[in-house]
């Protein structure tokens, strides 16, 4: 077996991510990566997470690197580490995944993920060596200490704030069973916020189990049931944060992006003006941006995409829909607790509730995503679909769009249709699902 990059690194069954495997990995990553000053390894609750940290510190430690694993921590805590130390880092999660699925996911010296020409290098590398037959131990030990740089990573995401507080803001937040468990509730109440923490009782088999970011039903009931101002909802490994307003609806990741893209160009730190998005952003976004006279910079899905185009225009916000936000002016990639802190700010700041800001930030328009889950993966699928999508598209008349993707990550086609009705949007989905279906083998 031969391993692939997604969207954001490997990804796939913990079962078949085999310790000989992991090791080649590691061994490759240290080859195109280097860090033979220090690579850092971190991981988030999953049952599968210490095996392969040890096979990947042991892979790495034979290609001449020096591996420090750090435990559990926050993907945006690892990649904190790699910039306060200018050395490469792995993260071992599968995000928003089940317990049963694990991946890895790389960040070069600085803290920045991988661009395509170095996944390219490693996979190429990777596959060299299991050519090979290098012998690669399959799980050296490696003793796990406390994680060095946890104390500063959260003291820089409190600091963001600039002395402001958060003194009696009443929030609830889920954790997911997963990375975020210890550290966001402590960062929260050490700027005075009143929290009552769920999901944050991690058993290894329990991480985004009806949770988190891609469950907050939990949550939605528990912020009406408190009278909480506010929700947090992380995934597995806190790169990612959804909202959940006083009254008990989801703020997503386009209306946590308009709040922040109007607040900080009125506080004149939006970089030109410009927010970058993926396709996946809902039209809605664009429009309400349109209003504001924000530029929107639109790229791939992925949260790495979204960080070249940052780097490469000197943009200061960006994300996806899904609650990747990015503010580069305070972190090199997504980080969950980070954007958290900076919408409770914004709460304080204006006196205003969520779902009165949330309200005035964009109006979304309806939006239906199916999964078709495929036999065969096809990147060249929007290309074969491309005479039905140009035919829905043109029935829909400039009031809506389509977008067929393959997923990055899984055995999937995405579906996703807007209109102006959720009835039209679901229509549309459907009939081209069952077209991907009848090209993939669904």
């Amino acid at each position: 077996m031969s391993l692939r990059f997604g969207t954001d690194g490997v990804r796939g069954p913990a079962d078949d991510l085999t310790d000989e495997l992991v090791a080649a990995l590691g061994a490759a990553a240290a080859e195109v990566l280097g860090g033979a000053a220090g690579f850092v390894i971190g991981r988030d609750t999953r049952a599968s997470g210490a095996r392969l940290e040890a096979a990947l510190a042991g892979g790495l430690e034979v290609g001449g690197a020096r591996p420090e694993t750090l435990g559990v921590l926050p993907t945006p805590a690892v990649a904190w580490v790699c910039a306060a130390c200018n050395v490469p880092g792995a993260v071992i999660s599968a995000s928003h995944n089940p317990w049963s699925d694990n991946g890895i996911k790389f960040f070069a010296a600085g803290g920045r993920k991988l661009a395509d020409d170095v996944e390219e290098r490693l996979e190429a590398a990777l596959d060299r060596l299991t050519a090979e037959g290098a012998p690669i131990p399959p799980a050296l030990f490696v003793p796990e200490a406390p994680p060095p740089g946890l104390d500063s990573w959260v003291d820089a995401v409190v600091s963001s704030l600039e002395g402001r507080r958060l003194d009696g803001l009443r929030v609830v937040v889920d954790c997911a069973n997963g990375a975020a468990s210890s550290v966001a509730p402590e960062a929260l109440r050490r700027l005075g916020a009143a929290v009552e923490v769920l999901h944050a009782d991690p058993d290894g088999h329990n991480i985004n189990d009806g949770c988190g970011s891609t469950h907050p039903g939990d949550l939605q009931r528990r912020v009406v049931e408190t009278g909480a101002a506010v929700g947090l909802a992380f995934d597995g490994d806190a790169d990612r944060v959804l909202a959940v307003d006083e009254a008990g609806e989801l703020v997503d990741g386009d209306h946590l992006l308009a709040l922040f893209a109007v607040d900080l160009r009125d506080r004149g730190r939006l970089a030109d003006d410009r927010v970058v998005v993926t396709v996946m952003t809902n039209l809605g976004f664009r429009l309400a941006m349109a209003e504001q006279g924000i530029e929107v910079v639109e790229t791939a899905v992925g949260d790495r995409y979204v960080l070249e185009a940052l780097e490469r225009t000197g943009g200061s916000l960006g994300g996806e829909q899904s609650g990747h936000i990015v503010l580069a002016d305070l972190a090199t990639t997504g980080d969950g607790l980070l954007s958290g802190i900076q919408l409770l700010d914004l709460l304080v700041r204006t006196g205003r509730p969520l779902s009165e800001l949330a309200a005035a930030s964009m109006t979304q328009l309806p939006q239906v995503l199916v999964n078709v889950r495929v036999a065969e993966r096809r990147a060249d699928i929007a290309e074969a679909m491309a005479t039905e999508i140009a035919a829905e598209e043109a029935a829909l008349q400039g009031r809506g769009r389509v977008l067929v993707r393959p997923s990055g990550t899984e055995p999937l086609v995405r579906v996703m249709v807007e209109a102006e009705t959720p009835e039209r949007a679901d229509e549309v989905a459907h009939r081209l699902a069952e077209v991907a279906k009848g090209l993939c083998g669904g």
